[in-house]
């Protein structure tokens, strides 16, 4: 598989996650933990589909279990975090502080070996970070107290992701079958932890169900298996480049459908996260070697 191919196949993840946050408010009542093992049933029941399908069970048995380990902390902690956000703060706002990690992608990335960090990263951090600021500050109208443990979570969330995207790129030789593992594992472990401090709460109409189905089988279902063969073989940092589209279509997606109210302040956090992401990515793309 050849680079660029591998480039397009992690960024059609990017197009299946601007619509993460608008089936997640679909999705209400159901809380968190219970949300990401149904989520993660679905998603892991298409991952051991096509490993059989596929004869990936060979590929599976050389794999460590610290990778089994850390893909699965991975998945649970971002989808918990996330969809923890999603229900204590605005979906847009919390959304959009959430997807800071395609800016943090590129930061990152820039330590990776044969990487470096350039003056642009720092401009584009700092032009993100003022839009995630103007979320924070509820505009210029001081602190929201009651959305701080959702804003938290959002942040936590970014920092998640992006970490584990990066670091996936020392996993370069993991089949990616074994995602189909990491989504089984997160589905279990999402129902344990559901079970010992949720109280159960199913969709309570056909458009939540649906939303819970939608999320499954997309963002949080085929969108992994093709974000990681984006990172582990095509080029990550033109990922990072790509990924700066999601904040806005998924803010869009989310005023489109009537779920978030476009505000100056949010249409102002949008464009400058998304602008601080592809400013850092450019950077990026401008220190990399012509082949």
């Amino acid at each position: 598989m050849t680079e660029n191919r591998a480039t397009l196949i992690g960024f059609s993840a990017v197009l299946l996650w601007a619509l993460l946050a608008v089936f997640t408010v679909g999705s209400s009542p159901v809380p968190p933990l219970q949300l990401n093992a149904m989520t993660f049933a679905i998603g892991g029941a298409i991952g051991v589909i096509w490993v059989l399908a596929t004869g990936g069970i060979v590929r599976l048995r050389g794999v460590s279990w610290r990778v089994y380990a850390f893909g699965t902390l991975g998945l649970f902690g971002y989808h918990a975090l996330y969809f923890t956000a999603l229900r204590l703060a605005p979906a847009a706002e919390a959304g959009l502080i959430a997807y800071l990690w395609p800016l943090l992608i590129v930061l990152f990335s820039g330590f990776l070996p044969g990487e470096s960090l350039r003056p642009g990263h720092i401009i584009g951090a700092l032009v993100s970070f003022a839009g995630a600021a103007l979320i924070l500050g509820n505009g210029f109208s001081g602190f929201d107290a009651n959305s701080s443990l959702g804003y938290g979570a959002a942040i936590l969330c970014a920092l998640t992701w992006s970490s584990y995207s990066v670091l996936s790129r020392r996993l370069g030789t993991t089949p990616t079958d074994s995602v189909a593992v990491f989504c089984v594992a997160t589905a279990i472990l999402s129902t344990a932890a559901h079970v010992a401090i949720e109280d159960t709460q199913w969709p309570t109409t056909a458009l939540g169900w649906a939303s819970v189905a939608a999320l499954g089988l997309g963002p949080v279902g085929l969108a992994f298996y093709t974000w990681d063969v984006g990172v582990k073989r095509g080029n990550i940092q033109l990922l990072g480049t790509a990924s700066y589209a999601a904040p806005l279509l998924s803010t869009l997606v989310l005023i489109l459908v009537g779920a978030a109210q476009p505000s100056p302040m949010l249409v102002a956090a949008a464009l400058l996260v998304t602008l601080g992401a592809w400013l850092a990515a450019r950077a990026g793309r401008a220190g990399r070697p012509v082949a």
